[in-house]
């Protein structure tokens, strides 16, 4: 099955995996920082069926199939490793589905900005809400641009507007929609439940004004995962990675200080 994927640097695979309708760039902008400095780390960067430069296959319409296809990826590039995950919006749920396939192989989890619950109807959700705007960034943009940085950002400077441009807007354009919609109809929650806890080294990452996944949702999986740590950050949105850059990076660091002490 043709995914796309790209490795960097040599040592303990970490696997992550991007959100819905996005490619490897955003996790890989969002992480690379914290290896500068780190040895030992294999980083493995997937894009999922049908988005970034990974074919959308006409086995998968649901995402089971989606999970199904990620394992055995996988299972093809490290055979019997153990490996950590982080999963970034659908990405963490789908790291939550990796967790349950391959309980006895994952060493740690980072779930950034999780999707919890696939039906949006019933998350809890804060409101929309902008909390730092620079007008001037806005005008020089096009109407389109303006629109959708306006509908997801929270904080809206020029540095955010780069990142989310390059990390989330452009990616997005390479989406096969029809493969996508496709899985939103036929199954975009999981049809299994989660039934394993995980006793490695966890962050869970939120954004306290996250208006698309929330973070009340991701707050109930905490006895899940009794090595978690939980940070809701204020003035932050779906995009916190972007939009408070330094705290996320602080509190990868020490993630992976965490899971280095039992290595």
């Amino acid at each position: 099955m043709a995914i796309h994927h790209k490795i960097i640097g040599d040592g303990f695979p970490i696997v992550m995996v991007h959100g819905w309708t996005l490619d490897h760039q955003a996790m890989m902008h969002a992480m690379e920082p914290n290896f500068e400095g780190r040895s030992g780390w294999q980083r493995i960067y997937i894009d999922l069926p049908g988005m970034g430069q990974s074919e959308a296959q006409s086995s998968i319409k649901n995402s089971d199939d989606m999970l199904a296809a990620v394992l055995e990826k996988l299972d093809e590039l490290i055979p019997d490793q153990p490996f950590i995950i982080c999963g970034y919006s659908y990405g963490g749920y789908m790291a939550r589905g990796m967790v349950e396939a391959r309980h006895d192989r994952v060493r740690g989890l980072m779930l950034l900005a999780p999707m919890v619950i696939p039906d949006t109807d019933k998350r809890e959700l804060p409101k929309q809400i902008v909390l730092k705007k620079d007008p001037d960034v806005l005008s020089n943009l096009s109407s389109l641009e303006a629109e959708v940085f306006s509908a997801m950002g929270v904080v809206q400077g020029q540095r955010e507007w780069e990142r989310f441009r390059d990390d989330i807007l452009m990616p997005s354009t390479q989406t096969n929609e029809e493969f996508v919609n496709r899985i939103r109809e036929n199954g975009y929650g999981f049809t299994f439940e989660f039934s394993h806890t995980l006793d490695y080294p966890t962050l869970i990452l939120t954004g306290r004004q996250d208006h698309v996944v929330g973070y009340q949702d991701a707050w109930r999986l905490i006895e899940d995962y009794p090595r978690a740590s939980f940070a809701v950050l204020d003035m932050g949105g779906h995009n916190v990675q972007i939009e408070q850059e330094e705290v996320f990076n602080s509190l990868v660091q020490n993630w992976l200080d965490r899971i280095e002490i039992i290595e």
